[in-house]
């Protein structure tokens, strides 16, 4: 979840999701409340970590933060040296979650194809959207935390975009790995509050409106490839305040087209390759995780 949460385009509420621990986490998360803090006041460690299912949550915050924090160079550096199979890698694994989860619908109506092409177009409006000049203050980089973390238990919708239209993103990978202790307390502050909140809402609707909330859900992710198509020309630029050039503005184009606009190699094989890859990956762990659930 951490390594996808890392990366523009990809959600690591779609890793949970296909882990099978998306409704595990949410209510874990729920778990954390004026209950919670009443134990913790009075040093009820062990009714607290039975509480909270701390068992859970500390190993599963333990890997995204130690992802975030190790991986976040090398996934970017990554994107920067092979965008085209890496952008693939995530098509695959997009595609195969959206279909894993839609398999997850028991009962198919009108209601559940219209969550399915609402949560489609919201995803293709928010990923298709131009990044934001914005404020640079610490009230918005809390806001930015508390919004970008909602998006992060939302499969499909990544977190990481979100920071990058709130023109957040570098600033916060920067402050990882400047370790700059202030921005990066600010930020995570704005990460709990918003977390808190949201999750209760989405736990909420899956149990009232299951079958709809899936299907939102899957509609997020079937719409979010528009941003992880590997093949991409530049249409508009912007200098970051490093003074380095970069994309503001990127349209999807054919991998035949791709040579001819960009005079880059589209590596077509390969990127059909890292695909399959994804594909694999994702079937590979829905299958682990049948088993396992099936053993329980």
């Amino acid at each position: 979840m951490g390594s996808a949460d890392v990366v523009p385009g990809v959600s690591g509420g779609t890793i949970a999701f296909i882990t099978g621990i998306y409704e595990t986490l949410l209510d874990a998360i729920k778990k954390v409340d004026l209950e919670a803090l009443s134990l913790l006041k009075k040093f009820q460690i062990k009714a607290l970590w039975k509480h909270v299912n701390g068992s859970f949550l500390l190993p599963l915050f333990a890997g995204i933060g130690t992802s975030v924090i190790s991986l976040a160079s090398v996934i970017v550096g990554l994107l920067e040296t092979y965008p085209i199979q890496v952008w693939s890698f995530f098509f695959g694994l997009i595609i195969i979650s959206a279909l894993i989860v839609l398999k997850s619908i028991k009962k198919w109506n009108i209601a559940v194809f219209l969550s399915i092409i609402i949560g489609g177009a919201i995803a293709y409006f928010i990923v298709s959207s131009t990044p934001a000049e914005t404020p640079e203050g610490a009230w918005f980089l809390f806001i930015a935390g508390a919004v970008a973390i909602c998006a992060m238990i939302l499969p499909g919708i990544s977190g990481s975009f979100i920071l990058l239209l709130f023109g957040k993103y570098e600033y916060v990978l920067s402050a990882l790995k400047e370790f700059r202790i202030v921005d990066i307390l600010i930020f995570a502050t704005g990460c709990i509050v918003g977390i808190l909140s949201f999750s209760r809402l989405v736990s909420w609707l899956l149990k009232k409106y299951h079958q709809v909330t899936i299907g939102v859900l899957a509609g997020f992710m079937l719409g979010s490839l528009y941003k992880v198509w590997p093949w991409k020309e530049t249409l508009k630029t912007f200098v970051d305040r490093h003074g380095e050039v970069k994309p503001l503005i990127e349209g999807n184009i054919f991998p035949d087209e791709y040579l001819a606009k960009t005079g880059d190699e589209p590596f077509f094989l390969q990127a059909v390759l890292f695909a399959a890859g994804g594909l694999l990956l994702v079937f590979v762990i829905d299958r682990i995780a049948a088993l396992l659930n099936s053993e329980e």
